[in-house]
Order: C-alpha cells, then structure tokens, then sequence
C-alpha cells in the first residue's frame, strides 16, 4: 500500500483484512454495524470495527487463537505510531469484543457481498449453479451439544457435535450465492427453501438424488417458484409417468406439478491404464426443449455439480486444515461461520476478478495461491487501500495469474476412504491410482436399471 498510512486512523487502524479490505471496505462494514445496532456506544480500545475485522481474518488464519490473529494485524502497523498497533489485547477482552458485536453484523456483510461474480460463466445463456451440504465439526462444549447435537449410529457416531452447512455455489468461479446452517439433525431439504432467495430467472440449479423433492421441485420452478431451472439426479427406480417421448431419447413427465423432461443414460469410462466403468444416470430438469438443450450435452454438464463439492474442500481442507472450529459456544460458532463464508467469498470475488481481466479460465484459479497471498498482504498491512482505483488485480490477482492450475482433465478417480479410522479396516488390494478417462454417453430410450455405481 506503499505506507503504513494508507489505513485507518488512530484506534480503527488495527481494523483491516490487507488487501481484501478493498472489497470488504470500511464503508462496508460501517454500513452493517449500524443496521444491526451493533456499534460501541463509545470509542474504546476495539472498536465495533475492529472486531468485525478481527474475525474476518480468523477465518484466513483458522489454525491460529484470536490473540495470534491480533498480532498479525498489527504486524504491519508496529512502529507508524498509530493508536493501538502495539496494544496487546487479553484473550478475555477479545472475547467480551466478539460477544459484543454479536451474529447479526457479520451476517449482514454475507448477504451483502454473496452472489454470482461480475462476467461469471454461462452455459447457454444460462448462469449454472448447485447445491449441496456438508457438515463442519464444532469443539465438544456442553452448549455445542445442545445446540447442534451429532451424528450417532452403530459405528459410534461423530466425535465432536456438527453443524450442516447447505450452500448455493456458481459454478465455474465458485462464488457463494447464499448459505443456510444450523443443528446436525436437521436435514438438507429443509435448509433448502432459506436458499430461495438467491435464486432467479436465468439460473440453473444443479443438485443431486436427495433434493429430489416434489415440495422443492415446486417452490423452485413452479408457477410461483423463483423462475430458476432445475436439473437434478433422481434414483432410478422412481415412478415418473412417461407422457411423450422425444426426438433424442428423452421423455416428458411431471413431477410436483412441475413439468419436466427425463433423461436416462448409460455413461461408460474407458481408462488410460485399461478396463471400463459404467454407471446409469436418471436426470430431471425443466429445460424442455430437446433442440436446444440436447440430452447428451445436459448429462455432461451435470458433472459441473462437483464444483460444490471442491468449494467445500477448499473451505474445510484448505482454509479450516481439517480442524474443528474455535467457538465454544453457538453463538460464537455462528459468527465464526458467516466470518469464515465471507471471507471465502472475498477471496473468490478477488480470483474472479484477476481471471476476467487477464483472460484465464475461472476453473485454473489456485484457491490455495489466492489463500497464501491473502495472508500476506493481512501480515504486511498492504493494499488496503489502492493508489489505483481502476486495479481490479491486486497482488492476489497477479499471485493467481502468475501460478495458474493446470487445464482440466477428464480423470476418473475411486470413492474411498483414503484415511480410514483404523488402518486394520482396510482389506484387500484397491485401486487408488487416478486415471485419465474418456467418456462415452448413450441416451437410452428405455431405461436399463443396474446396481452398478456411477462413475
């Protein structure tokens, strides 16, 4: 940012997020304290903003305390003068800071800048986008239990309370469109409808066998549904009445009172080391037109489904390390949470802009490039602010640009458990090698039911 200057004043300094503060900027969370009546009735040693900006870089630094968190925004600030870089701040008066500032700001500045990226991909004019959830774990507090619960069943259940995460994700820049989370109990099609919301005509929403829902399938795209399509897996053996077979193999059918178009498929994998796999598909959407979304071309764009999946991995493997969250209580799991979506979504609105404007596929975007950049400019206290409005890159983006992933490969890879619990639990010889793949879809006209599992 050239000086250390280029911050905030006096008490507010220590309130920054490097580099992504531009796109969550001071204005920004101004904005959502005082919606939410959350900001300090006086000036104290941690401003309300401040505060907001201390958990949104806990979510970057997710394997540090909140006291090591501190440090690193004022790393940058030590020896400018300002107010505040060189307070140390006790971990109980970092914890009366959080509860003060409570959920609500931090969940407002999620709604905020959730949604699809500026010049996000379309497939036929249409933006896709899936849905799916997960489950994140939360440390094994008497109030994490109660308010959580966790998972039980004959192999012993989860060893720390969980919390399910539903999202809505815009494939291709994996920007987050909205999120809905709460106790583990409850299921993902019940999250479901507080995700409405975010969608609109224009979309297509991807989701597999467990959102096959006639009350979903109806508030989504029926007569007083959001206008958004649906293209959604359903299993095989389901009974959907056959009322007009198409021109490419596909059929019509209702389902919910939605008028649909099926799609039975035999996909076949040939793999690079030899041997084949095969796996029978059953989709439903309400693109009904087969001359303009033929059958085979929707089969191969469901696989975008799996952009959610890799969002997921990005949020618990790369970012959370695969560690339980910090807060103790659901209150602070809560703001943790919408700490963490938010600033994961900054993150993918900063690679979305330095792909689009240097021409580079969103799909070879490094997240953990972009991660590790972003860390840095929090340490340097860089780029806070810009000397030129009209950068949209940054040195994230650059970092992004100069490190891209390598083009997409057709692989086709085993579902298994590649750390097992107890290591005498795995039998056998298995395949683990991840092989090159091509692919061969056939639409049949009658459909063949197997057991065999998909690719």
């Amino acid at each position: 940012m050239g000086s250390v200057h280029r911050c905030a004043a006096g008490l507010f300094a220590p309130g920054h997020l490097g580099e992504l503060t531009r796109i969550v900027p001071f204005e920004m969370v101004d904005e959502v304290l005082a919606e939410t009546r959350s900001v300090q009735r006086r000036v104290r040693r941690l401003p309300s903003r401040v505060v907001v900006y201390l958990l949104l870089a806990a979510g970057l630094f997710e394997g540090q305390g909140f006291g090591q968190v501190w440090a690193r925004l004022v790393s940058g600030l030590r020896g400018a003068g300002l107010d505040g870089a060189g307070w140390v701040p006790s971990s109980s008066v970092l914890a009366q800071a959080r509860r003060r500032v409570g959920v609500a700001p931090l969940r407002a500045l999620f709604a905020l800048l959730a949604g699809p990226a500026a010049g996000a991909v379309r497939w036929r004019g249409l933006l896709v986008c899936a849905m799916d959830g997960t489950t994140m774990s939360v440390p094994d507090s008497p109030a994490n239990l109660a308010g959580y619960g966790h998972q039980t069943g004959s192999h012993g259940g989860s060893g720390y309370p969980l919390v399910r995460l539903v999202a809505v994700v815009a494939c291709g820049t994996r920007t987050l469109l909205g999120a809905a989370f709460g106790p583990f109990k409850t299921g993902e099609t019940t999250y479901a409808p507080e995700l409405l919301g975010c969608l609109k005509a224009g979309m297509l929403l991807l989701a597999d066998r467990n959102f096959a829902v006639k009350a979903l399938v109806s508030a989504i795209a029926g007569p007083h549904g959001t206008g958004a399509d649906l293209l959604i897996r359903c299993k095989s053996t389901r009974p959907l009445p056959r009322l007009e077979t198409l021109a490419d193999r596909s059929w019509r059918s209702v389902l919910g009172g939605v008028p649909i178009r099926v799609i039975d498929a035999q996909i076949t994998l040939t793999l690079s080391g030899g041997g084949h796999r095969t796996g029978h598909y059953r989709l439903i959407t309400t693109l009904l037109d087969p001359r303009r979304h033929p059958a085979t071309e929707i089969v191969k764009l469901y696989h975008q489904r799996w952009e959610i999946e890799t969002a997921y991995l990005e949020l618990k493997s790369t970012t959370l390390g695969g560690r339980v969250l910090r807060s103790r209580t659901p209150q602070g799991v809560d703001q943790e949470i919408y700490a963490l979506l938010t600033v994961y979504q900054a993150l993918r609105l900063a690679m979305a802009d330095a792909t689009s404007s240097g021409g580079l596929p969103a799909d070879r975007a490094g997240f953990t490039i972009a991660l590790l950049a972003a860390r840095d400019q929090v340490v340097h206290a860089a780029g806070i602010i810009t000397d030129t409005p009209i950068d949209l890159v940054g040195q994230i983006g650059r970092a992004v640009l100069d490190n891209p992933l390598p083009a997409r490969r057709d692989r086709s890879s085993p579902r298994i458990v590649k750390r097992a619990i107890s290591k005498h639990r795995a039998k056998g010889q298995i395949d683990r090698t991840n092989h090159q793949a091509t692919f061969t879809i056939d639409v049949l006209t009658e459909p063949e039911l197997t057991t065999a599992q998909a690719p």
